[in-house]
């Protein structure tokens, strides 16, 4: 087991995701080719996004990742590093890809976008436990739905028997959400459509949960 003896304000389980950005005069057709104007490569991932910019604040923050071994993966790593982000426990996997959005944006600014997870949904309970070395260390717990959801919970779960404040953000909206991340979540982050939505809900009315 890696040891840590530091404490982290943030710690972070979540994805990394490399957006390739295509704008367009408009969106393509089913099956047709178009001529766009600009394209760029940027980094996304909530969970890589939120740890950066707590990074930038001037928090101590750790990272609890997985990416392919593959250039993409390297520039995650290297850009946690140039952000002072903790990175030991940021593995690398040749078993996947490093996770990738496809982004086109109309000059309308509407988008359609299809993501892939790659070596986000390899991230398990495994790595996990051996994290606890920052985990346990941690004063706020961080999490999302781009990972394994099952990974998420337990993220929650293992920060709350280190006493650590929770905080989840419940996006991507998905059906039937474990009530578990309820009761474990101190902060539940939903945006307006998330909290208006019946998959956030788990099926069930939002009024039953006040």
């Amino acid at each position: 087991m890696i040891m840590c003896d530091q404490a982290f304000d943030v710690v972070v389980v979540g994805s990394c995701m490399t957006d390739l950005v295509s704008q367009a005069p408009r969106l393509p057709k089913a099956g047709e080719t178009i001529h766009g104007h600009k394209f760029f490569i940027g980094f996304g991932g909530k969970g890589a996004n939120q740890c950066v910019q707590a990074a930038r604040l001037g928090v101590k923050t750790a990272m609890i990742c997985k990416v392919g071994k593959d250039y993409f993966g390297d520039s995650h790593i290297r850009n946690f590093k140039d952000n002072g982000v903790h990175t030991d426990f940021a593995w690398q996997t040749s078993e996947e890809a490093t996770g990738a959005a496809s982004i086109t944006v109309n000059d309308a600014g509407e988008n359609a976008i299809v993501i892939v997870g790659g070596a986000n949904m390899l991230l398990g309970p495994e790595e996990l436990h051996r994290a606890v070395p920052v985990i346990s260390r941690a004063k706020v717990l961080v999490c999302q739905l781009e990972i394994s959801p099952n990974t998420s919970l337990e993220a929650l779960r293992m920060a709350k028997q280190h006493k650590a404040k929770t905080i989840f953000n419940p996006a991507p909206a998905m059906t039937d959400l474990d009530p578990e991340f309820y009761r474990l979540s101190d902060v539940f982050c939903c945006n307006e459509s998330e909290v208006l939505s019946d998959e956030c809900w788990g099926g069930r009315d939002r009024w039953e949960w006040e």
